[in-house]
């Protein structure tokens, strides 16, 4: 429950009257009008709508609205219909807003007992007087405001009230220091005062301290349990990153195992290296695309996880083979989700912890068309002793509402749990003795919003925005084919089985509120050819409809480069210049968030920049005109080149490189570690490393991970061989290295490489300290 805060927050009284006749010369719109004057007597701020069209989006669109004051003799529908509308409207994303319906008294024995039910109070506006009617109306807003505030935000809003006189640090002391110089006051002018009140020390202790979880930030992290569904949860203000590195930190160590999501983010890696943990990687799946799939269902079967354990190089005699701690990264950056009840099924008792990074998948509770597909699925009570202890981070930055690096750790403890105190010792490693209030409040407020109705409504409009967005796209996609053109595709089903007819139709035809609630329609079915992930296991996986690529042509159906095609980091560089920023970029896709902040004004934004861009590629538009920023950056290069003839020779180094293919080989083979990472980080502190060129690399042991950046995910782990000359991994460095030296400004992002006059370094163990060279695991 949320904590009580006192009123006089920044936000003032506003209330929505929707009522029919207030410009009218009757007794009613004359009651009406005296109660709106007495109201705003009271300094309430007060909306009028005059229709049930309009008053239904006022409520959905204005959140600073506390009080809803609804017609019941609203004109329109037949009957009551409008009033009742309006009242559904409100009670689908806000349960808790107070409503009084203004009606007579005779009309009450008429009301239907579900509008009773979803109405707070009455008003007879011909009956009581006005000064009455509105002290009746400001009690109830008050009362509603009190409780609006979630624990931590609420006390911080009291504290930041006091106006106390700070002798603690930050050094600022609520922003007065940023007014002693002119670049101070510029910031302090910037971010505003409340913020800077707002960023205390650890040394006020009405706050609580998040390194003891206790006071209002304990609480905050009760209330999000709560809401989120754990046991436990712990507030982390440097992102997901840091989250799961106190869970591997926190559940296992020094030579023991740990399986490990190949597709995992790097601070999985880094959470290894502290632990000195032995990682035995578990390898997903990729398309024709580049796309990363899931993790067979077979491949996580305890016979096969025991193969894998076996086969690993760095599990010697005297390590126990048992997994303590599994990682699986849920869902995948470009929205693949696990049927999480079936993974922990299939892997059927042989592992105690199980740990989804949830880190881009914060919202799936929220929304049913998720159900059973993310980590603190179902009842908390439910989760007993018998199944594992179950773990998930999420950044509430990413696609909830919060500030940069929130970052939340959700538990439910089951079989060998990790009490409160030994994880807590891992969290206070990491954690800052000094965090950001304002970070931690944004994971309380983020909590709050997905309270209740809110939570439901806000991933539900996220859903319908995606949707629409993927209709249109096929739309046009569709109609420019039939005209013989090419245009982007979406990377989604093909065709939809229509819930009522039974029919399959075009995607772009099914009805959109069937895709916004059916999770049928975003299951990956076995050898679909659409998503390209072969014969997997029918329902355990789903595509998240918010997580949107859109294809570029150039990949055939049997993942055979075309004869013509658009990289899509063209198409990336065009977008940038007409100020739209996109999540990823591959070969030949892109990827779009659909955050609970989008609207339709922003995606229809994108839809006519994809139309501009087949404009101007069709037209071989010069460079200069509508890449000019590129063109200015690499005159040489790009000189009297169009849109077109870039792209073509992007595609062309491509196909000549063979880069999809090679990335699909690299990616499928797994290198053979040579030491385990806590190993290869130690000899990089001693300096027992050298920088070595991909001309002389071949059986060498890298010291720290190779991550080509997008999508970020690990081609070599650190103390792994790189392996032969002609092997895949180095032929798939090669030819990134070349394609880079051909089109500057197009280069790729690798972590771990470094670039020195458009040759490739990696670091690696020197020979005094590497392993002898043997060939890789297949």
């Amino acid at each position: 429950m949320a904590v009580t805060t006192q009123p006089g927050w920044r936000l003032g009284l506003r209330i929505l009257i929707i009522h029919d006749e207030l410009t009218r010369d009757t007794a009613t719109g004359a009651a009406a009008r005296r109660l709106i004057s007495e109201l705003e007597s009271r300094d309430v701020d007060i909306v009028r709508a005059s229709s049930a069209t309009e008053g239904g989006a006022l409520t959905a669109s204005d959140a600073s609205i506390q009080c809803v004051l609804l017609d019941w003799d609203l004109a329109g529908e037949v009957g009551h219909e409008s009033a009742s509308r309006v009242l559904v409207r409100i009670r689908e994303h806000n349960n808790r807003l107070p409503i009084f319906l203004i009606a007579d008294r005779s009309a009450i024995a008429a009301v239907p007992l579900a509008v009773m039910q979803q109405s707070n109070d009455f008003i007879w506006l011909l009956e009581d007087t006005p000064d009455f009617i509105s002290g009746r109306i400001v009690a109830a807003t008050e009362r509603y405001r009190e409780h609006l505030l979630p624990p931590m935000f609420g006390a911080l809003v009291r504290f930041a009230k006091v106006y106390e006189y700070s002798w603690h640090t930050p050094g600022h002391t609520g922003g007065v220091a940023f007014l002693k110089s002119p670049a101070g006051r510029a910031f302090f002018e910037f971010f505003g005062e409340n913020l800077l009140r707002s960023d205390l020390s650890i040394s006020v202790g009405e706050l609580g301290s998040l390194l003891d979880h206790s006071g209002p930030i304990g609480d905050s992290e009760r209330y999000a349990a709560g809401v989120f569904g754990a046991h436990r949860t712990y507030y982390v203000t440097n992102g997901s990153s840091t989250s799961n590195r106190i869970i591997l930190t926190a559940s296992v160590t020094r030579d023991q195992v740990a399986l490990c999501d190949r597709n995992c983010h790097k601070s999985v890696e880094h959470g290894m290296t502290l632990s000195g943990a032995i990682p035995t990687y578990l390898m997903p799946s990729r398309n024709r695309y580049g796309i990363i799939g899931p993790i067979h269902a077979a491949s996580l079967a305890p016979a096969f996880v025991r193969q894998l354990i076996t086969e690993n190089p760095l599990v010697h005699e005297g390590i126990d083979p048992k997994p303590a701690h599994v990682v699986i990264t849920n869902s995948t950056y470009d929205g693949l989700c696990y049927n999480v009840t079936r993974v922990e099924e299939i892997l059927d008792g042989g592992v105690d912890r199980l740990h989804f990074d949830e880190a881009w998948y914060g919202y799936a509770r929220f929304n049913p068309i998720y159900r059973q597909r993310f980590a603190m699925n179902g009842a908390s009570e439910a989760h007993g002793a018998t199944r594992p202890t179950i773990f998930a981070t999420q950044s509430t930055h990413k696609l909830l509402a919060a500030l940069s690096q929130a970052s939340m750790i959700h538990v439910r403890d089951g079989r060998n749990p990790i009490s409160h105190s030994r994880f807590n010792e891992a969290f206070m490693m990491h954690a800052s003795t000094s965090p950001q209030y304002a970070i931690i409040a944004s994971n309380d407020v983020s909590a709050a919003m997905m309270d209740g109705a809110g939570g439901e409504h806000l991933t539900t409009e996220s859903i319908c925005e995606a949707v629409a967005f993927r209709q249109v796209m096929a739309r046009l996609s569709s109609d420019f084919a039939k005209q013989g053109e090419w245009f982007f595709d979406g990377w989604q089903p093909q065709s939809v089985h229509d819930a009522v007819s039974g029919v399959s139709v075009p995607f772009y035809a099914a009805s959109p509120e069937q895709l916004v609630t059916d999770p049928d329609c975003w299951v990956l079915h076995p050898d679909e050819l659409w998503h390209g992930f072969g014969a997997l296991e029918d329902g355990y996986c789903m595509l998240d409809p918010i997580k949107v690529s859109i294809l570029t042509p150039g990949v055939e159906g049997d993942g055979r480069m075309a004869k013509h095609g658009i990289p899509a980091p063209l198409v990336t560089a065009y977008l940038d210049q007409q100020g739209i920023e996109v999540e990823k970029t591959t070969d030949f896709t892109i990827l779009f968030l659909f955050s609970i902040g989008i609207t339709k004004g922003k995606w229809g934004t994108l839809v006519s920049a994809f139309l501009g861009f087949k404009r101007d590629y069709d037209a071989n538009a010069p460079l200069l005109q509508v890449l000019p920023r590129l063109a200015a950056a690499n005159p040489k290069t790009y000189e009297g080149m169009g849109l077109k003839d870039v792209g073509d020779a992007m595609f062309g180094t491509m196909r000549e490189l063979q880069t999809l293919k090679l990335l699909d080989m690299a990616f499928s083979t797994l290198p053979r570690p040579e030491v385990n990472p806590s190993g290869a980080y130690e000899s990089l502190v001693r300096g027992n490393v050298e920088a070595v060129a991909l001309d002389h690399i071949a059986q060498r042991t890298v010291a720290t991970a190779v991550v080509p950046y997008p999508p970020g995910i690990p081609l070599l782990m650190p103390g792994e061989g790189i392996g032969a000359d002609d092997g895949v991994v180095l032929s798939y460095l090669r030819a990134l290295e070349a394609y880079d030296r051909q089109h500057p400004s197009f280069t790729h992002d690798i972590h771990g490489v470094e670039v020195v006059d458009g040759c490739y370094r990696i670091l690696c163990l020197t020979a005094t300290t590497r392993p002898s060279a043997v060939p890789a695991v297949g």
